[in-house]
């Protein structure tokens, strides 16, 4: 569902890039305020395999189509809402600039679509409620937050398609095709995310961010499940890729179905030449949603994981290192 800078006008990509800016600043401030034992490593390696992961396409039987794993769901239910969000705009950023995957005009549309609807609606409104306390129950939280979170992201899209009005794409009958693929994708986010979170549970339920009672486990432990993680990331990136899909996915086929071609080209003026000319610089290779568009390799999948994993973890050392210089300067004045 990452928008191209095709669908979106300077006007609506800057007021998007505007909110997108600015829920950062106020996750940045509030993960600040709430620091969590390992969390900077934990960023790191669940960015990265959220990168590797939207790498994977998936097919969507029967449709032609293909869909992947957003992770804004599962980073907010492993790291709470404002880290989670903090770290899939790292994934959506490194994918702009150094894979041209995804506008770079359309950067904010897709940090809200893809950030915002997941970690700070679906996540507190629907996945927690759903979820609690009770194990047995995380599995359906996982599904229906994911289906609200990925419609209401696909809705999006739409709205802000239609309101950049350089396709001139009708909106009923973009959503008529949007929001019925997209719901087919989210069942399937769904149940990855049901299973990933489970097999967290049995290792460290207490990394798991369900509401009630902090439940402690051994720090010892944390070590063996960020390795993991890394491993995983590494494996999806390095080696799943090779199986993904290679059918337009949710967003290319919907347009397909509208204009009957996809993708489509972006205006080559004013702003829309200026953005392609800065990322046709910073792009290191471009994957299947870039211009001009190529398979996904493993190349993209190992380098996107390992530069997402710096940049991650650097967000979550330099929020936490605020935290330490104000702790210290209040320190210092109390004495």
């Amino acid at each position: 569902m990452h928008m191209s800078d095709a669908l979106v006008s300077p006007a609506v990509g800057v007021v998007a890039g505007v909110v997108a800016a600015g829920l950062t600043a106020y996750s940045a401030r509030a993960t600040e305020r709430n620091p969590e034992p390992g969390r900077a490593a934990l960023m790191g390696v669940l960015g990265a395999f959220v990168f590797a992961a939207q790498m994977v396409n998936f097919s969507i039987p029967g449709t032609g189509s293909s869909g992947h794993l957003g992770g804004g769901l599962l980073l907010a239910a492993l790291l709470g809402p404002h880290a989670g969000f903090l770290v899939i705009t790292s994934v959506l950023v490194v994918q702009a600039l150094l894979f041209a995957d995804g506008g770079l005009l359309a950067l904010g549309c897709n940090i809200v679509n893809l950030g915002l609807w997941t970690c700070w609606v679906a996540y507190p409104l629907v996945f927690r409620p759903l979820a609690g306390r009770d194990a047995r129950r995380l599995g359906l939280a996982s599904v229906v937050a994911a289906v609200v979170g990925l419609e209401l992201g696909a809705l999006s899209v739409v709205a802000e398609t239609t309101l950049s009005g350089i396709s001139e794409l009708p909106f009923r009958a973009f959503s008529f095709v949007m929001l019925p693929i997209h719901l087919g994708i989210g069942l399937g986010e769904g149940l990855v995310t049901a299973a990933f979170l489970v097999l967290v549970r049995q290792a460290r339920p207490d990394l798991l961010h369900v509401g009630g009672p902090p439940v402690r486990a051994p720090r010892r432990r944390l070590r063996t499940v960020i390795i993991a993680l890394a491993s995983a990331a590494l494996f999806t990136g390095g080696v799943l890729t090779w199986f993904a899909s290679r059918a337009p996915d949710g967003l290319e086929w919907s347009l397909g179905r509208v204009v009957g071609s996809a993708p489509m080209a972006r205006p080559e003026t004013g702003l829309h030449r200026w953005v392609a000319g800065v990322q046709a610089k910073t792009a290191l290779a471009q994957t299947s949603r870039g211009s001009p568009a190529t398979e996904p390799s493993s190349y993209s999948g190992i380098v996107g994981a390992l530069v997402t994993l710096l940049v991650a973890s650097f967000i979550g050392l330099v929020v936490h290192s605020v935290r330490s210089r104000g702790r210290a300067v209040r320190s210092v004045r109390d004495t």
